[in-house]
């Protein structure tokens, strides 16, 4: 069995040193990618002083506009592609073996949300199906599948076919999961208000130019309101990730065990931020061990909020980056 498969077999077993699994991943992709490499090395950094992941550098996010960011050389199995516009350069992730991305959100919906086939599934990504290569599609549909429910699969723009879902769903008492992109859940709510009490709604964020920005907060009343119901749940994730943090509600985030956030130092980049008592605010870092054939360390442009409990919020971007299609601008 090679180091990789030790590797990935050790990332999702029930338990692991986190610390020790950040250090073996660093030394792999420092010497296997030779991006990340040429940027620990343009950094002068010794990586025999790397004794803890607080001393890991971060790769800036916006490599993967520019680079291929890979670990190891392979044919990707499948491409994963960033939503963007005309005047942007979109991310790109080549995945070298889809079962591990498969492995990492299926793992982490069982750990927030238990077994998919005792979910019914409602995806309403309508800009995410209208283009090719999104992680996000690819993995509702693999929930799809495995939810087996006859009502379960994308609605698109058929809100009315979704309503009547929805009424059935609630009335047979069945345990749904509607999963959206911002637009597209407000622009359903326009139409249709129904109470529900069996279904998790969950928005992915995301206005895709179709709606005026809206802080989280202005978003989650509306859809609260509207299906009268109590929490609206939430997904952060990106094309350059393999793993998925959950919300259950009020923008609190928590992540898999394989996926750690801390937080840099608004003023100098290489500086993670200590971890103070209450909450810490700083510029995203986010630690994704399944990512172990691209960059496991990944330093983001969202601005957030780490509490001492490992929870943390996304407060907005940095003013220079592009806007991600995937996080919503909130105070």
């Amino acid at each position: 069995m090679d180091i990789e498969t030790n590797l990935v077999n050790e990332i999702f077993s029930s338990s692991f040193d986190f610390d020790k699994m950040c250090l073996e991943v660093f030394r792999f992709q420092y010497e296997h990618n030779s991006i990340y490499k040429k940027y620990v090395d343009a950094l002068k950094i010794d990586i025999a002083t790397v004794t803890a992941f607080s001393k890991i550098p971060f790769l800036p996010i916006r490599f993967f506009k520019t680079h291929h960011v890979t670990a190891t050389i392979f044919e990707p199995e499948v491409l994963f592609e960033s939503s963007g516009t005309t005047e942007t350069i979109n991310s790109r992730h080549y995945v070298k073996r889809k079962k591990i991305y498969e492995q990492s959100f299926l793992a982490a919906f069982e750990h927030f949300y238990g077994n998919p086939s005792e979910w019914c599934v409602l995806g309403l990504l309508p800009s995410y199906l209208e283009r090719q290569h999104s992680s996000l599609v690819y993995m509702v549909e693999e929930l799809v599948q495995r939810s087996g429910h006859e009502k379960s699969g994308f609605y698109l723009y058929d809100f009315e076919k979704l309503y009547q879902s929805l009424l059935a769903l609630e009335q047979a008492g069945q345990k749904t999961l509607l999963i959206g992109v911002t637009f597209g859940l407000l622009d359903f709510v326009e139409k249709y208000r129904l109470p529900l009490q069996h279904t998790v709604v969950m928005e992915t964020g995301g206005m895709k130019g179709r709606r005026k920005e809206m802080i989280r907060q202005e978003v989650h009343d509306i859809l609260k309101d509207a299906f009268a119901i109590q929490e609206v749940h939430s997904e952060y994730g990106m094309t350059e990730l393999l793993s998925q943090a959950y919300s259950k509600g009020n923008g609190l985030f928590q992540t898999p065990a394989w996926m750690r956030v801390v937080l840099r130092d608004e003023e100098d980049p290489l500086t993670l931020k200590a971890t103070e008592a209450g909450s810490t605010r700083g510029l995203i870092n986010v630690i994704d061990l399944a990512n172990i054939y691209s960059c496991s360390f990944i330093a983001t442009d969202d601005l957030g909020v780490l509490h001492d409990n490992g929870q943390f919020e996304v407060t907005g971007r940095m003013d220079h980056s592009d806007l991600r299609g995937c996080s919503l601008l909130v105070l």
